[in-house]
């Protein structure tokens, strides 16, 4: 439950401290009302803005999720995904993210957003190395991520997975491609 803990009194002011949420089979099947909380064959849930911390339970008892919102978290880590398999897009923008990894089960994953998390540039090569096996993926969204100052940021990424169709929310050119898998080595140098 997100809710409101007792105020801390503090001179001049008062901070209220939001209650961190647990992803539970009850917090999903709250959530999931539109398919009578039946989670057998939920196909999407909405758990953003909610103070979670972890994914966890959904790998478990959500295996045909096609759509998870887990937007404007508190999520430090992609973990527990193992098992969703028809996993089609992922949104985990506004979290803190600092590295792509656990997503290589997700074999339908075709979009992935990861705006405004906090992936740097020493983590970049090994966050895409970490999506090659995730050759449906079509969108990726990183911007606002420390590793989009890189200098050859889109290059790197769109040389790396010859699949993606766009970047950041900006189409890639045929040409584009081909500049940027000839310059990969030079990039990764």
């Amino acid at each position: 439950e997100v809710g409101l803990s007792e105020p801390i009194h503090v001179p001049l002011f008062r901070v209220f401290v939001k209650k961190m949420t647990r992803i539970t089979v009850d917090l999903i099947r709250k959530k999931s009302e539109h398919n009578d909380g039946i989670l057998e064959n939920l196909e999407e849930i909405s758990l953003h803005q909610l103070n979670i911390q972890r994914i966890e339970v959904l790998g478990s008892c959500c295996k045909h999720l096609k759509i998870l919102y887990l937007q404007n978290n508190l999520i430090p880590k992609i973990e527990n995904l193992r098992k969703m398999k028809e996993l089609v897009y992922l949104n985990l923008a506004l979290n803190n993210v600092k590295l792509i990894e656990d997503l290589q089960s997700c074999e339908s994953l075709e979009k992935l957003d990861l705006t405004i998390n906090f992936i740097p540039i020493k983590n970049l090569e090994k966050s895409i190395d970490g999506l090659q096996n995730n050759h449906r993926l079509k969108q990726l969204f990183l911007s606002g991520n420390p590793c989009c100052e890189f200098k050859g940021y889109r290059k790197f990424v769109v040389g790396s997975l010859p699949w993606l169709e766009s970047l950041d929310g900006k189409k890639i050119s045929k040409s584009e491609r081909i500049l940027a898998s000839q310059d990969l080595l030079t990039i990764k140098s």
